[in-house]
């Protein structure tokens, strides 16, 4: 599955010098600074803090982990690894943070292409979030028209994350 490669991208991401580099610029995530929870620890959450964060993460991956778009927006199935209380973060990530509306994917795109800098660690792991969460939402599309917008996406937001972990 072609989101296991990109999560591979985001352990090699994470060990870079580019992922040290913060810049000021436009957010790309902008509702990451909008969490409702109450909680401050959950303002611009991110999930990867070190090596552990990233198996775990490719753990919940090949658990069979979705995210969708409906009530519950992620879905892992391990019950084990759903219980844990770091993935709280990763909830929160994919339920409020990422975009889950083909246009709000779309703009994302835009300011990917517009983008200069390195992405910060931040906006890595949303961007690849995102790629996993569009890949499997093309997976469940019928429509030749949706699978279409859908697939030039999933291309672009693919092509986004390559060109950040090219070299500077």
């Amino acid at each position: 599955m072609a989101w296991r490669w990109w999560a591979l991208l985001a352990v090699v991401y994470l060990s870079s010098p580019q992922a040290a580099g913060q810049h000021h610029r436009k957010a790309l995530y902008p509702s990451a600074h909008w969490i409702k929870r109450g909680a401050f620890s959950l303002i611009n959450p991110t999930f990867l803090h070190s090596e552990e964060d990233t198996k775990l993460l490719f753990e919940i991956f090949f658990s069979g982990m979705q995210i969708r778009g409906e009530e519950r927006p992620l879905l892992i199935p391990d019950e084990e690894l759903a219980s844990l209380s770091s993935v709280k973060k990763l909830a929160v990530i994919c339920e409020d943070v990422l975009p889950k509306k083909l246009s709000d994917i779309r703009r994302l795109m835009a300011d990917l292409a517009e983008r200069r800098q390195p992405l910060s660690r931040q906006d890595f792991e949303r961007t690849v979030l995102t790629l996993v969460y569009a890949s499997q939402t093309l997976a469940q599309i019928s429509d030749p028209h949706q699978k279409e917008m859908w697939m030039e996406t999933l291309v672009h937001l693919a092509q986004a994350l390559q060109r950040d972990l090219g070299p500077s």
